[in-house]
């Protein structure tokens, strides 16, 4: 179903297109330089691929996102990117026509849009030539405020939202530790009650905008993990400032490969005091409120990937039509046509996948039919496939180019330094194909029983599921029991006969009682789920016992 703009976007595209009088023409009406240099080729076919499935609303948003864009040409971010220089006017330009709001409730002053919506923003960013570096500008203000929006008090709604959207304020994430990447329920910062306050102290890395960020969304330990109740407990989150001037707040810039316009960094609290009304929602329930915003970061990030190998496949596409070698242009060799079509097909391919798991995301918030495993599921294959075909359409540009995609002027070598971030975060191409193997198609990886003869031959009496073995980081439904990484199974050592299954479901190889007769016995497998005993009955001989 189509969404209706609100007034500020449409304000936003008529300034911009004044000339034109409809939704229609604000729509399909881009310049003919503006074309050229966006579109891999002028066949009816490619433009027709480029609108098919999207709502007249996505498609005015991509329209007005890039007429933004157009204003900030590849030079800039090069000139950016050399000089590890942040955006902000590029960051200033969106949020004077509303779009950091773009998926948040009009009630607080966004949009009211949907991820689908955000998605095809930040796709087009990157594929204006931004690359990763201007999607990442504006990224953690899309996704990060959607736990403080559904979570937040009126108060923090009130005195933060407006501030964000209009740009006043950056935003930054403070999840990710050097000792607790993936494995967010052992992070160690820590946040101690005192009075009013929280005492925060620990260390974040790879903190995206933390120089020039005034708030952050901060994951911290308000309770120790031996302590909590459930692993999953115990953690809170929180809405801070970033206040440069007061004791116990440093932070170190790390230098990257690629990306370089904007800033990541290392963010160490030594006893950092923030207010305790800063809490957002209930203490301890910090690690499901943050999965909230989890499944958009994927789908943001699939679409910016997509923006990324689009970019860089329209670039070598117009090389490879312009260089002449041999009299003829290469591009009519099938040496370099054939690896550009592969990456564009895969690029397609992976669109599709995006802008489905960006409208299961949308359609969950009020079909209960469509659970948060689902919609994870959708996300992480789409930030997997999405990561993969723009490395691919971003290595091709720079080979199609030869020398010249190493020269920073073609813009493909920059691309392709950038390239590598969608393939490592949020979460590895691996992660993804674990937690999609596991919770897809049933597969996990566990050590066969040592003490039993054969696995041939046994007779399954309950169907085993792995719909408790989480990865926690990865889009696991927020509504299942989120605590299954069991302490007592990782402190004590397995015995032969034991099996594991996934990452916390300690199963057990236990005799039960003799078959009548006393000729051979019967195994049952007891699996452990948080304390709670289920019978997974696999049954098999055993060799009876020597009188």
């Amino acid at each position: 179903m189509s969404r209706v703009l609100s007034p500020q976007f449409w304000q936003s595209s008529c300034r911009r297109t004044s000339s034109y009088k409809t939704t229609a023409c604000r729509i399909v009406a881009i310049s003919s330089s503006r074309a050229s240099s966006r579109e891999f080729s002028n066949t009816p076919h490619r433009r027709l691929m480029e609108t098919t499935g999207f709502t007249e609303t996505q498609l005015t948003v991509r329209h007005a996102v890039s007429q933004i864009c157009s204003h900030f040409p590849n030079t800039y971010w090069q000139e950016h990117d050399q000089k590890e220089q942040d955006p902000k006017e590029f960051h200033a330009a969106l949020a004077r026509d509303g779009w950091l709001g773009i998926a948040l409730p009009d009630s607080l002053g966004g949009s009211g849009l949907g991820i689908s919506e955000a998605t095809m923003m930040m796709q087009t960013i990157a594929e204006s030539g931004a690359g990763m570096a201007g999607a990442q500008a504006v990224h953690a203000n899309v996704y990060a405020t959607q736990p403080l929006a559904k979570f937040g008090t009126e108060e923090q709604l009130r005195e933060t939202i407006p501030g964000i959207i209009s740009g006043k304020w950056r935003t930054c994430f403070g999840v990710t530790e050097p000792n607790a990447g993936l494995d967010t329920l052992r992070l160690s910062t820590t946040a101690r009650r005192e009075s009013d306050e929280y005492v925060v102290s620990g260390q974040k890395i790879w903190t995206t905008c933390g120089q020039v960020a005034s708030k952050m969304i901060l994951l911290a330990r308000t309770t120790p993990y031996e302590e909590a109740r459930k692993p999953s407990e115990g953690l809170s989150l929180f809405c801070i400032d970033l206040d440069r001037t007061q004791p116990g707040l440093s932070m170190r810039k790390i230098k990257k490969m690629g990306g370089r316009a904007v800033d990541a960094n290392e963010v160490f609290f030594d006893g950092y005091r923030i207010p305790a009304k800063t809490l957002i929602g209930e203490e301890g329930q910090g690690f499901k409120i943050v999965l909230h915003g989890m499944n958009a970061e994927r789908c943001l990030l699939a679409g910016e990937a997509l923006g990324l190998g689009y970019a860089a496949l329209t670039r070598a596409a117009s090389y490879a039509r312009e260089r002449v070698v041999f009299q003829r242009p290469i591009g009519m060799n099938q040496g370099v046509a054939h690896p550009l079509a592969d990456a564009y097909m895969h690029l397609e391919a992976a669109k599709l996948a995006t802008y489905h798991a960006a409208r299961l995301y949308d359609a969950s918030k009020t079909d209960s039919s469509i659970t948060q495993k689902a919609v994870g599921l959708a996300a992480n294959s789409a930030k997997y496939l999405a990561a993969e075909a723009a490395f691919s359409a971003c290595e091709r540009a720079v080979l199609a180019h030869g020398g010249m995609g190493y020269a920073a002027e073609y813009d493909v070598e920059r691309w392709f330094r950038e390239c590598l971030v969608p393939r490592i975060a949020p979460i590895s191409g691996e992660g993804s194909a674990q937690y999609t193997g596991e919770a897809a198609i049933s597969l996990t990886a566990h050590p066969t029983p040592l003490d039993t003869p054969s696995h041939e031959g046994a007779r399954p009496e309950a169907a085993v599921s792995s719909d408790h073995a989480p990865q926690l980081s990865q889009g696991q439904d927020c509504e299942d029991d989120l605590s299954a990484t069991s302490s007592s199974s990782s402190s004590s050592s397995p015995t032969p006969g034991t099996r594991f299954f996934g990452e916390s479901n300690l199963l057990t190889l236990v005799p039960s009682a003799s078959d009548e007769g006393g000729a051979s016995a019967r195994s049952n497998i007891s699996g452990v789920n948080n304390g709670n005993s289920q019978k997974l009955r696999f049954t098999f001989p055993i060799p009876a016992t020597p009188q």
